[in-house]
């Protein structure tokens, strides 16, 4: 009895959903949302197109689940690098270094999902997503240079938002530079760079600009 109800449930599915989201995600970052086809996704995530439709839905909605997941992953080891227990120095070049390294995976494309391919669709959903990734990124960020004042590792009026806003700034750009085929050994040693401009006091980093 309990066998013949198991085969009314159906065949397990051949595929693991989530390897075949991370493929979606290594498609539309190697070809853009523009580029890729629904073809392009069966073939890449090895799943049939009916049951590319039934579970994963249509080609918006495979887009909005992949720069969801890949976010969420990215995210989470970029808190990790960013809150590790260390100085407030050695923490921002961990961060920076984990976008390089995100950027530049060796066997994927070049950049990042969300920062290089999501900004240009034209999608308001995409676009409050993005908008929201990077809201939240600063705040962490932010955090960390308010743990480093506590900690008097940078003086009370420490312009904390601000660098937490050019941190980001920094984190795009060495992304982007990435995907324009930037050596990752360079981006390493401006990343390294750039942390010491970021923790400048403020008069100092008003003479340096």
């Amino acid at each position: 009895m309990v066998q013949n109800t198991a085969r009314l449930r159906g065949r397990p599915r051949s595929f693991d959903e989530r390897q075949a989201l991370e493929k979606a995600i290594q498609i539309f970052r190697s070809k853009g949302y523009d580029g890729v086809t629904i073809d392009d996704l069966v073939a890449g995530m090895g799943v049939g197109r009916p049951s590319l439709y039934s579970i994963f839905g249509d080609k918006r909605t495979i887009f909005l689940r992949a720069i969801r997941a890949y976010a969420e992953e990215y995210g989470a080891l970029a808190a990790k690098a960013l809150f590790s227990p260390q100085t407030l120095r050695a923490s921002l070049a961990g961060f920076l270094r984990h976008v390089v390294d995100s950027a530049t995976v060796e066997g994927s494309a070049p950049g990042c999902l969300v920062v290089c391919v999501a900004p240009l669709v034209n999608d308001a959903e995409v676009r409050q997503f993005v908008q929201d990734v990077a809201a939240a990124g600063a705040a962490q960020v932010e955090r960390r240079f308010r743990d480093g004042v506590s900690a008097g590792e940078v003086p009370p009026d420490f312009p904390a938002s601000a660098r937490a806003i050019q941190v980001m700034d920094l984190a795009r750009g060495l992304t982007m530079r990435a995907q324009m085929g930037a050596p990752r050994k360079t981006l390493l040693r401006d990343a390294e760079d750039a942390v010491d401009f970021v923790l400048l006091p403020r008069e100092t980093a008003a003479l340096e600009s």
